[in-house]
């Protein structure tokens, strides 16, 4: 007979069905703190949300409609100014091998409309911009490409006025005074920085100060030639705003940008040409084509330039020079030549004031002095000192 054993008699109840009973406790519990824990769990938190959205005084963020018009005086003085400023493209005609010309774009920079007279539009520009050109045109605010005439232009102010036919030039702007500006009075730049891909560009900033001198080195030969009167301004120029206005909060103009004078300077300083200096200068270059000086007829070097041993042996100076112009060559003919100076004489002194180096003697020959003025001068010749007197003539 077989024999048959029931194991589930002998079977340890606790090795059963034990795993239902924490289950179950353990949903209860999660139950639980889901109910503390996120209390707009349950269908009451429609109601909670609604009443989120108008939060109480005692626990909100402060919520406001703010209305922004961007209608300022400086977007309006903007836009009744930006039209008289235009671009200026120098083109200039290169030979090939096949002695073929073929004219292409020196350079971009930007200019500004001045006045409008008989059919006529006159801009104001800078020297360097329209320098070597073979052809000029300038670029309106419509992108209308206009033929320019170049009336003159100045080396030493960095100036040039050129003229286009008037017909689709609708404005001019308006002349104001750098005399009377003051330190940290708003000014505007605007001009075509980088060309005319951005042109109208307007950068804004402050008057940071007035008649800075910096010195210019024309022929790049590492010593000055010429201090440029400048006003100095925090207002971005950057190459092509040459030639751009620098405009006061009325918009009036009242400098000239000039890249040229800000090269090489720190970021965040910027230079423009006062209209005050240029208004003299537009008129002559538009009235003349030219700028007429007065005319000494010497090629002049400062004395800081040659050694300090040379100042005792070879130009004889008394030690009690602190410094002067030297002459290294006299054109025949000129006012210098007829006043009895000779090459190597030392200029100490010029109309009546002390010359230590050549700025000094430009800057009163060409600022404060005029054609047929009769000058005293001071010279030194072998170790002597010597005075006479020159009529000035008139710069060729």
């Amino acid at each position: 007979m077989g024999y048959y054993t029931d194991n589930t008699t002998n079977r340890n109840p606790k090795k059963g069905g034990g795993w239902l009973v924490p289950i179950i406790i353990g949903l209860v519990v999660g139950a639980l703190l889901m109910l503390v824990v996120y209390p707009n769990f349950t269908g009451r938190n429609v109601a909670l949300n609604d009443k989120d959205e108008t939060p109480t005084n005692d626990n909100r963020v402060a919520q406001e409609h703010v209305t922004v018009d961007v209608s300022t005086q400086i977007t309006d003085v903007v836009d009744k100014v930006s039209s008289a400023v235009v671009g200026v493209t120098n083109i200039q005609t290169r030979t090939d091998f096949w002695q073929e010309g073929e004219s292409s774009e020196a350079g971009t920079g930007s200019g500004v409309i001045y006045k409008k007279d008989n059919g006529y539009a006159y801009i104001v520009t800078n020297h360097h911009v329209v320098q070597n050109a073979d052809m000029l045109e300038v670029v309106l605010k419509d992108e209308t490409h206009l033929d320019a005439e170049l009336l003159g232009s100045d080396l030493f102010t960095d100036l040039a006025v050129l003229r286009v036919n008037g017909d689709k030039v609708e404005t001019s702007i308006e002349m104001g005074s750098s005399d009377s500006l003051k330190v940290g009075e708003p000014a505007i730049a605007i001009g075509n920085p980088l060309g005319h891909m951005f042109a109208g560009s307007v950068t804004q900033g402050i008057i940071s100060g007035k008649q800075r001198t910096i010195p210019q080195d024309f022929n790049q030969d590492g010593r000055p030639d010429w201090q440029a009167e400048v006003i100095q301004t925090d207002a971005a120029i950057n190459p092509g705003n040459s030639g751009g206005a620098l405009i006061n909060i009325e918009g009036q103009l009242i400098g000239i940008n000039s890249m040229k004078i800000s090269q090489n300077i720190a970021q965040g300083i910027g230079f423009a040409i006062p209209i005050d200096i240029a208004k003299p200068i537009i008129k002559e270059l538009e009235e003349t084509g030219t700028v007429t000086r007065p005319y000494l007829g010497v090629e002049i070097y400062s004395l800081e330039e040659v050694p300090k041993v040379e100042w005792k042996n070879t130009l004889k100076l008394p030690d009690s020079i602190e410094g002067g112009v030297y002459i290294w060559s006299i054109e025949p003919i000129s006012p210098a030549d007829q006043a009895g100076l000779k090459r190597l004489d030392v200029i100490t002194e010029f109309g009546g004031k002390p010359v230590l180096d050549i700025l000094d003697l430009r800057k009163t020959l060409y600022q404060e002095l005029k054609i047929g003025d009769e000058v005293s001068i001071v010279y030194y010749r072998d170790g002597e000192r010597h005075e006479t007197k020159v009529k000035l003539g008139e710069q060729k």
